[in-house]
């Protein structure tokens, strides 16, 4: 590995650790800044709407569905493949999400990523999540 490989390697990392923090605490400006305009987001196959294109689009969609949620997004065991000024990444992910109505849901499973490096800046070109378990909690009856 090259020099500048560990060096995007370590922004790569550094972008999807500021994916999870930004999302989760809900700093939607900051938040939009982490992928292209041009992204795809794809929760299709995690039980969410089918692919979304734009990042405007992308972050509304995400908002509106976690807004009033608490939630945890955790990523790890990195996989990436650097190539020039793209690279692909597929990281290990588990997410918690409680809802204000009582339910929850835990879930296990990968974001698949492409990047794009852009005036020295790498940023999320497109991500698709799947799981391989979820979890889900129903409100307690009163």
């Amino acid at each position: 590995m090259m020099p500048d490989d560990i060096a995007d390697r370590i922004a790569i990392c550094e972008l999807k650790a500021r994916y999870c923090r930004l999302l989760d605490t809900k700093q939607w400006d900051a938040w939009t800044e982490v992928f292209t305009e041009n992204c795809v987001l794809d929760t299709s196959e995690a039980g969410g709407p089918p692919p979304i294109h734009g990042r405007d689009a992308a972050v509304a969609s995400v908002r509106a569905f976690i807004e009033a949620a608490r939630t945890v997004h955790h990523v790890h065991t990195p996989e990436i493949d650097i190539d020039g000024d793209t690279a692909q990444g597929i990281w290990a992910m588990q997410d918690r999400v409680v809802f204000d109505a009582g339910h929850s849901l835990t879930g296990y499973g990968h974001y698949t990523d492409r990047y794009a490096k852009s005036d020295g800046t790498w940023r999320i070109a497109e991500s698709k999540l799947t799981r391989l378990i979820l979890d889900i909690t129903a409100p307690a009856a009163t």
